[in-house]
C-alpha cells in the first residue's frame, strides 16, 4: 500500500525592514502536532538575521558617536588654547610694551576688560564642548548595552518580532550563545564594545580634570577659593556621570581620574586660578594626547564596520588580549 506523501513545512519568509530597533517576521507554521510552538531551529533562522542587523546598527552608532567625540574634543582643545592665550595676554599686560599706544589714556585697563570678557566667552564654549563629550560617551554606553536581540510579542501573534529591549526575563537575547557573525557570539561583541567604550569613559574623566583647571583660570587677583573636584560643572552633570559609573555614592562626588588599568591615588583637587604658563602647556598637551585611548585598539575597532561585520584582527582568547 502506497504511503501518503509527506506535507512539507512552510518556510518562513523574511520581510524587509528598515534599520530600526525592532524587526518582524512571519511566524513559521509548524507541522500539525500536539505542540503549538515552532521548532527551535526555525526560530533560530529568524533570530539570527535580526541579531545581525541589530549588531550592525549598534556598531554603526558606536562609530558615529566616536566621530562626535573627536569633533567635541577638537573643539574643546581649540577653546582651551584660546582661553590660555587670552589669559596670558591679560596677565602680562601691565609689563607689555605698547609703543605709541602707551600714551593713550586707560589703554591697559580697557584691554584687560576686553580680555576678561573673551576669557568668559571661551569658558562657556569649553564647557559646552565638555557637555558634548559627556553626551557622546553616554550614547556609546547605550549602544553597547543594546546589542542583544530579544523576541517580543505574544504567542497568538502571526508575526515573530525582535527588539533590543527585553520583554521576557527568560530570554537572554543572545540566541543561546550561538555565533552571530562567523565565530563571535553576541556576548563576544559586547565584550569588545565594552573595551572600546571603557577607554573613552576613562579619558572623559581626565578631560573633566583639565576642564576644571581651565575653568578656574581667572583674570582677577589670585583668590583662596577655586573650583573643587566635587563641584558640579553644569546642571545634571552628576546624573550623567552616574550613568557612566564615574560618580561615587559613598563620597557624593565624581570618581578621581586615573590612567587605564591603574589605581587612582589622586588627592582632593582644588584648582588654582592663575597657574604657571608651563603647567598650562602641559594641560593642553595632555588634552591632545588622550592618554587613556589606545590608538592601535581604536583603529582595530574601525574594521568592525561593513556588511560582514567581521573584524580583520587577531585575538588570543586564552590570554584574553589583543595580539
Amino acid at each position: 500500500m502506497a504511503e501518503p506523501p509527506e506535507t512539507a513545512p512552510m518556510e518562513a519568509l523574511e520581510s524587509p525592514t528598515p534599520p530600526s530597533y525592532s524587526s518582524s517576521y512571519p511566524k513559521p507554521q509548524p507541522i500539525p502536532s500536539s505542540s503549538p510552538s515552532p521548532p527551535p531551529s526555525s526560530m533560530s533562522r529568524l533570530w539570527r538575521p535580526a541579531a545581525q542587523r541589530n549588531l550592525r546598527n549598534q556598531w554603526s552608532k558606536l562609530a558615529s558617536h566616536r566621530q562626535q567625540w573627536a569633533s567635541s574634543s577638537s573643539s574643546g582643545k581649540s577653546h582651551a588654547n584660546s582661553l590660555v592665550n587670552v589669559h596670558l595676554s591679560q596677565r602680562y599686560m601691565p609689563s607689555l610694551e605698547l609703543g605709541v599706544l602707551n600714551d593713550m589714556p586707560d589703554i591697559r585697563k580697557k584691554a584687560c576688560r576686553k580680555l576678561c570678557k573673551q576669557q568668559e566667552l571661551y569658558r562657556i564654549k569649553l564647557l559646552s564642548s565638555y557637555k558634548d563629550m559627556v553626551a557622546a560617551v553616554t550614547q556609546m554606553v547605550n549602544a553597547c548595552r543594546s546589542m542583544r536581540c530579544y523576541q517580543t510579542g505574544t504567542s497568538n501573534s502571526t508575526l515573530v518580532q525582535f527588539s533590543n529591549s527585553s520583554g521576557d526575563q527568560n530570554d537572554t537575547g543572545d540566541g543561546g550563545g550561538v555565533s552571530v557573525f562567523v565565530f563571535l557570539s553576541i556576548s563576544s561583541h559586547e565584550k569588545l564594545a565594552e573595551e572600546l567604550v571603557r577607554m573613552f569613559i576613562m579619558e572623559l574623566n581626565v578631560k573633566r580634570l583639565l576642564v576644571l583647571e581651565f575653568l578656574s583660570i581667572s583674570c582677577e587677583v589670585p583668590q583662596d577659593i577655586g573650583l573643587h573636584w566635587g563641584d558640579q560643572l553644569y546642571q545634571g552633570e552628576f546624573d550623567n556621570l552616574s550613568t557612566l559609573n564615574l560618580f561615587s555614592e559613598e563620597t557624593c562626588e565624581p570618581v578621581p581620574p586615573k590612567l587605564m588599568d591603574r589605581k587612582s591615588d589622586t588627592p582632593a583637587v582644588q584648582c588654582k586660578n592663575q597657574p604657571n604658563p608651563e603647567v598650562l602647556q602641559v594641560y593642553l598637551t595632555t588634552w591632545l594626547a588622550e592618554v587613556n585611548i589606545n590608538v592601535h585598539r581604536r583603529n582595530i575597532f574601525s574594521n568592525w564596520r561593513g556588511n560582514a561585520c567581521q573584524p580583520h584582527i587577531s585575538y588570543s582568547w586564552k590570554k584574553n588580549h589583543w595580539v
